[in-house]
């Protein structure tokens, strides 16, 4: 995922909120998470949206990709969440197995160490 433009709202989302610390109150989590994610010291994680969009009404399509309404009303949204989460699992899954197949391919260049025992 980009997070160049999450953390960009993010900011936007801080300065509504008065400062981090006043948005780390808000959604009940430590001001130095928030410190952490805007200077990029730890990737924007599922917990932090999920907080934002369930606790504070930001629309998760705002948030994650920068279009449509910011803040939302709708009853969808608790399932529209859910649906990212479910995506980013499963892209998690195809890059795990993405290095599994890297892997493969380059002992296949390389030549598989249990290939030469043989050999030997």
């Amino acid at each position: 995922m980009e997070d160049e433009g999450i953390v960009k709202r993010l900011k936007v989302i801080v300065k509504e909120h008065g400062g981090q610390l006043a948005l780390a109150g808000a959604i009940g989590v430590d001001q130095g998470f928030i410190s952490k994610v805007i200077n990029k010291k730890q990737e924007v994680s599922y917990y932090l949206i999920r907080k934002l969009c369930f606790q504070l009404k930001y629309s998760p399509e705002w948030l994650i990709l920068g279009t449509g309404e910011k803040h939302i009303n709708k009853a969808e949204s608790p399932k529209l969440i859910t649906e990212i989460q479910m995506m980013r699992t499963e892209l998690d899954i195809l890059h795990a197995r993405m290095r599994a197949f890297e892997m493969e391919i380059k002992e296949l260049k390389d030549g598989h160490p249990a290939d030469q025992q043989k050999a030997g």
